[in-house]
C-alpha cells in the first residue's frame, strides 16, 4: 500500500513540477530546452495579432458555412452586408446551388476535424499521451503543420487577476497563467465545468452564442480547441509548439464567436477577451505530439 502511494505522488510530481517555481529556479541550468526566451520588445508574440485573427477568422467561417443548416436564426439577426458575404462564400464554394437550396441539400456535413485539414491542411486530436503517467495528449493526426502555423487554442474561463477562482483551483492543473496575471481556467470537470456553463448561458443573446461550450464534451465544434491538452516538453522531448497571448478585438464578426472556446468570467465589458492560442516552432509532422513550454521567459 505505501508503495502505490508513493508511485502516485511521485507520478504526479513528474507531471506537475514544471509549473513549481523553485524546481524551475533550481533547473534552468539543466533543462534549457524548456525554456523559450522571449524578447521584451516582442511582447510574447512569435506571430503576428493578425495573422493569428486571420487564421481564427478563416477556420470559424469554414466551420459556419459547414453548418449553415442550423444557422438560419443568426442569419435573420445579421445585417444585409453579413448575409451577401455567406451568399458570395457559398456560390463560390457551391456555384450550381442556390443559397435557399443549400440548407435543404446539404446532407454530408463535414466533421470538425476534416474542416480544419480542408482549411489549413492539417488537424489535430485528444489522444493517450505518448508520455509515461502523462494521461491525454495531443497529436496532429492528419496533414503537416508549418512554422508558424496556428495549431491550438486553450480553452476555459478567464479571470482578471482580483477574480475569484479559490475553489476552482483546487487539485486543478488546467489553469494556464498569462503574462499579466490573467487566469484561464481549461478544466473540463467538476466547478469548472459548471462555471463556464453558466457563464455561457449568461451571455448568449437569443440564438447568438458568445462563446463555445462543446470543447467541454466529446463532441467538439471548434477543432482547436484542446491546447489544454498539450503536454510539457522534456530533456528528451523538446518544444514543438509555444502559448501566445491574443486579445479579440471588437471588431469580430458576432456571429463567429460561437466557436470562441473561451468566455470572461465577469460581466466587464471594458475588457477585450483574451484567448490564448498555441504556435507550432516548426514543422510538425502527422502523428507527431504537440509538446509546449508551461513558462516563458522575457529576457
Amino acid at each position: 500500500m505505501p508503495g502505490r502511494l508513493l508511485r502516485g505522488l511521485w507520478q504526479r510530481w513528474r507531471r506537475y513540477k514544471y509549473r513549481f517555481v523553485p524546481w524551475i529556479a533550481l533547473n534552468l541550468n539543466h533543462n534549457p530546452r524548456t525554456v523559450r526566451y522571449v524578447p521584451e520588445e516582442s511582447k510574447d508574440k512569435v506571430i503576428s495579432d493578425e495573422d493569428v485573427l486571420g487564421t481564427l477568422l478563416k477556420v470559424f467561417q469554414a466551420l459556419f458555412i459547414n453548418d449553415f443548416n442550423k444557422q438560419s436564426d443568426i442569419l435573420t439577426m445579421l445585417p444585409e452586408t453579413v448575409k451577401s458575404k455567406y451568399h458570395d462564400l457559398l456560390s463560390v464554394q457551391h456555384p450550381r446551388v442556390k443559397l435557399l437550396e443549400y440548407r435543404h441539400q446539404q446532407q454530408n456535413i463535414f466533421k470538425p476535424e476534416e474542416i480544419l485539414y480542408k482549411t489549413l491542411g492539417f488537424s489535430v486530436a485528444r489522444a493517450t499521451s505518448s508520455l509515461i503517467s502523462a494521461g491525454k495528449g495531443v497529436f496532429v493526426t492528419r496533414g503537416l503543420v508549418p512554422k508558424g502555423a496556428v495549431v491550438a487554442m486553450y480553452p476555459g474561463t478567464v479571470y482578471q487577476k482580483y477574480e475569484p477562482i479559490f475553489f476552482q483551483s483546487i487539485g486543478n492543473p488546467f489553469i494556464f497563467r498569462c503574462l499579466d496575471g490573467v487566469l484561464i481556467d481549461g478544466n473540463d470537470k467538476g466547478i469548472s465545468k459548471v462555471v463556464y456553463r453558466s457563464c455561457n448561458g449568461r451571455d448568449q443573446l437569443g440564438p447568438l452564442k458568445m462563446s463555445d461550450s462543446t470543447w467541454l464534451t466529446s463532441e467538439i465544434c471548434n477543432p482547436l480547441a484542446v491546447g489544454q491538452y498539450v503536454n510539457n516538453c522534456s530533456n528528451d522531448r523538446a518544444a514543438n509548439v509555444c502559448y501566445q497571448e491574443f486579445d479579440v478585438p471588437a471588431v469580430f464578426p458576432l456571429e463567429l464567436k460561437q466557436y470562441l472556446p473561451n468566455i470572461a468570467y465577469s460581466c466587464d465589458k471594458q475588457s477585450p477577451l483574451r484567448c490564448v492560442i498555441l504556435v507550432a516552432l516548426r514543422d510538425i509532422k502527422q502523428g507527431e505530439e504537440l509538446f509546449s513550454n508551461y513558462y516563458t521567459i522575457v529576457s
